[in-house]
């Protein structure tokens, strides 16, 4: 017997014997094409049909050049995708075979081998399909026919009486982003967007295992472990945890079972910077006669996570208690990582997270114009101890609540709440983003002319979907009571006060009202859900936006449309003015505007961290790219860390000492978000000028300790610190230490703004200590040291101290580091 004959008899042995087996659809021979064509071409599924034309050449990479309006005709055209499949006598002997799609991109009919299985209208959930009637020995046809979303959205809203904003996108359960926003490109995708399987399954399946957390102490935790069971024949069956075995009789049909499970000396999940988060895995599965027809693996955290309100004399409290202590959060909303989703890997998944991770990050939010999130990602938030903010994928506009649409978003909210509510990481369910926000402040309905009634109806429409079907859907589909539901964020718009005294707050009077950085001092919210401000991509980022070679130049016309905000470059400009020499070299106009966008970053989270407790929250806007763009992410399309990321890392620190100045007074805040207390502590001043003289040295020890996490600390007049000293020559260093000497944390704090420094030329030196490391040192202060190379530096965009060396960690290996600062932009 050749090996090949011996692994095909092993093979159907298996299939034979086994009880529950997956067969993956995905791996077979797609093809796809435009339904008004006849010829087919070779498709990859999971994928979209943009991924499949630019495959066959048919339309060019819409990421590079001005290409993104040459495919907007994509979104018009219907298409269908079909594969062929052999099965096995023994296959088709199984007793139930399902045909499972776990994405469908959106509007599809599925037919199997001509029969007409099912039809679909919604991105996010999942289907499964009883297919053994329908399948035969030997080939079977799968076909998936694709209605255009556009098209059908069109067809929807015409059923409303009124005009909608964002139409028809309003009407399609599918990813909001798809059809442009001020950050992404235009690209309303179709096609088979996550795997599709064969699931062979006799006696009985299990499904949806729920692990509910009762109680825990320190000796032991006790569990709820709920499944759904699905058996043939009612039997006697037993149900195993961890090997742990339990006797149950189930019905034929659909069964409910709740079984304790006790885990001893349990290790709490914890929070990033506050220890470890342990995690648990739990081996499930179901024997009938000792044999094991159905088994699942859950890995789970002990955690406990609430959202406390308290009223009190300043408004509403708003904040996380983490395992029974309130945990400042400090994080930031993510978008999906790619227009295309099926091209985001487990691999970026997990570097996004640990790129959070490693910038003191503990919560991030799951913004609802995207997508919701493969599990790779909450498996890296998991092991990571990033708590989850998961907002419903509804975005900035009035959805429909016809009863359709209501069945719809039910089911997709089941199939969401069953599949993610066991990971740890998940902290809260958030209806929607902005949508509150755009009903009651945008202006929509004086814009389309709408009656009493209309408006009357858009907001019955909003009560009826956010604050009845989805968090009865979350009650009536998830074990744990314990799920939090918010039903808008923000809960109340940037324009109006009690935004900042209660709830959450996107606050963009920086940006949208075009504000300048120092307004985040007073508009200092409960908890700031969204904020931001734009800069450039990185050089290598930017230099991907062309097919070939790259013309850096902001006159560009590829530079200019990967700009997606119509007055993007404009307000850059504007801001730029205010803080910085404005350069007319690109590389140096790429680097200040990553510079600009940190240092107003900087500005609100200090101003939010000084203001601990009432504020408890910082998210700024935004993580990620979808695409190469100018945007107000931390990090690029391609992954690299802009300035801003490298800023977020330091201005997260878990303690930092941050200064305030107020009338011509320095005020000094020690911080700290550990549940570790720290007292004693003491604060050193230097007053240093650029080139290195320290013209006053202060040590202050205050009366008190940092037990709430935040001490305010003796202030210092201005003018005592730096006399008839020049103040755009000189900065203040700043040391907290502890009773022992230790340091705590530092920070430099300069008197005037970056544009007014009267900087010295520094002589820059770099070292190779290794292939992968180098040292920077200076003569003189050098402001926002600049490394440039085709590698990750360990830090990046500091400032160095006079006489001061720096070692730094390469990714890569690099032959030539290059080098700016903020020198050469104002002597260019």
């Amino acid at each position: 017997m050749n090996k090949s004959i011996l692994f095909s008899f092993l093979f159907v042995q298996n299939i034979l014997f086994a009880q529950f087996f997956e067969r993956n659809l995905s791996s077979e021979k797609w093809q796809f094409k435009n339904s008004k064509e006849n010829k087919w071409l070779m498709a990859s599924v999971p994928g979209t049909v943009h991924l499949d034309l630019m495959n066959n050449k048919i339309i060019p990479d819409p990421y590079q050049d001005k290409n993104e309006k040459k495919v907007q005709w994509v979104e018009n055209e219907d298409w269908d995708y079909q594969t062929s499949f052999n099965i096995s006598s023994k296959e088709l002997a199984n007793q139930n075979i399902d045909l499972v799609f776990n994405g469908l991109d959106t509007f599809s009919e599925i037919y199997l081998n001509g029969k007409l299985l099912q039809s679909t209208d919604n991105m996010f959930r999942k289907w499964t399909i009883p297919v053994k009637q329908n399948l035969k020995t030997g080939e079977n046809t799968l076909q998936v026919k694709f209605k255009s979303a556009v098209n059908v959205g069109k067809e929807l809203a015409k059923k409303v009486p009124f005009t909608t904003p964002e139409s028809p996108r309003s009407y399609v359960r599918k990813a909001q982003y798809q059809f442009g926003w001020d950050w992404g490109p235009r690209l309303v995708t179709a096609g088979i967007w996550k795997n599709v399987q064969l699931n062979f399954w006799n006696q009985a399946k299990l499904e949806n295992v729920k692990i509910e957390q009762k109680a825990f102490t320190r000796q032991k935790a006790d569990l709820n472990i709920h499944a759904e069971i699905f058996a043939e024949k009612e039997g006697k069956y037993s149900f195993l945890i961890n090997k742990i075995s339990q006797n149950i009789t189930l019905k034929s049909g659909k069964n409910i079972i709740s079984i304790p499970y006790q885990i001893q000396n349990p290790k709490l999940w914890q929070p990033n910077g506050w220890g470890d988060p342990n995690l648990y895995q739990l081996k499930i599965s179901l024997q009938k006669d000792s044999k094991t027809i159905a088994e699942k693996s859950e890995r789970i955290g002990l955690r406990t996570v609430e959202l406390i309100q308290e009223k009190n004399e300043k408004g509403k409290s708003f904040y996380f208690k983490v395992n029974g202590n309130p945990m400042y959060a400090k994080g930031t909303n993510l978008i999906p990582s790619d227009s295309f989703t099926p091209r985001i890997t487990k691999e970026k998944y997990q570097k996004l997270i640990k790129d959070c991770k490693e910038a003191n990050m503990n919560m991030i939010r799951v913004w609802g114009g995207g997508i919701y999130e493969d599990d790779e990602f909450f498996k890296a938030c998991d092991e990571n101890g990033i708590l989850v903010w998961q907002d419903f994928m509804f975005a900035g506009s009035f959805y429909p609540s016809d009863e359709n649409f209501q069945k719809n978003v039910e089911m997709e909210v089941k199939d969401q709440v069953e599949r993610l509510q066991n990971y740890p990481s998940l902290a809260l369910w958030c209806g929607n983003n902005e949508v509150d926000e755009a009903i009651v402040n945008w202006g929509y309905q004086k814009q389309f002319k709408y009656s009493k009634e209309d408006s009357v109806q858009v907001w019955k429409d909003y009560k009826k979907i956010f604050h009845e079907v989805i968090p009865n859907a979350i009650k009536k589909y998830a074990t744990n009571d314990k799920q939090i539901y918010w039903p808008s964020s923000p809960s109340i718009g940037w324009g109006h006060q009690e935004s900042l005294t209660e709830g959450d707050s996107h606050y963009w009077g920086v940006w949208w009202g075009e504000q300048p950085f120092e307004i985040y001092n007073e508009k200092v919210p409960r908890f700031a859900s969204e904020y931001g401000f734009q800069g450039m991509p990185t050089l290598e980022t930017t230099k991907s936006m062309f097919s070939g070679a790259p013309d850096l130049s902001l006159q560009n016309g590829t530079i200019k449309a990967h700009e997606k905000h119509s007055r993007g470059w404009e307000i850059i400009d504007n801001y730029m003015k205010r803080d910085y020499h404005i350069p007319t070299d690109f590389v140096k106009y790429n680097y200040v505007s990553q510079l600009l966008q940190a240092r107003g970053m900087q500005i609100a989270i200090e101003a939010h961290r000084r203001a601990k407790p009432y504020n408890m929250g910082t998210l700024y806007w935004q993580l990620n790219d979808c695409w190469p763009v100018v945007s107000w992410s931390s990090i690029d399309y391609l992954g690299n860390w802009k300035a801003l990321h490298y800023q977020i890392k330091r201005s997260f620190e878990n303690q930092v000492i941050l200064t305030e100045e107020k009338d011509g007074v320095l005020n000094f805040y020690a911080v700290n978000d550990e549940l570790k207390k720290f007292d004693d502590v003491h604060l050193e001043t230097q007053v240093i000028s650029f080139k290195g003289a320290v013209l006053d040295e202060v040590s202050s020890v205050p009366n008190g300790k940092i037990l709430e996490g935040i001490l305010k600390l003796d202030p210092i007049e201005i003018e005592n610190l730096i006399g008839d000293k020049d103040k755009n020559e000189v900065f203040l260093h700043l040391i907290l230490k502890d009773r022992n000497d230790k340091v705590i944390a530092e920070n430099n704090y300069f008197f005037s703004k970056p544009k007014d420094l009267k900087l010295t030329r520094p002589s820059i030196q770099i070292k190779k200590i290794s292939s992968t490391e180098i040292e920077v040192s200076t003569d003189v202060l050098v402001k926002d040291v600049y490394l440039i190379g085709d590698t990750h530096f360990s830090d990046n965009f500091f400032d160095l101290l006079p006489g001061t060396s720096k070692r730094i960690k390469l990714s890569e290996p690099l032959e030539k580091v290059e080098v700016m600062s903020l020198w050469d932009t104002i002597n260019e």
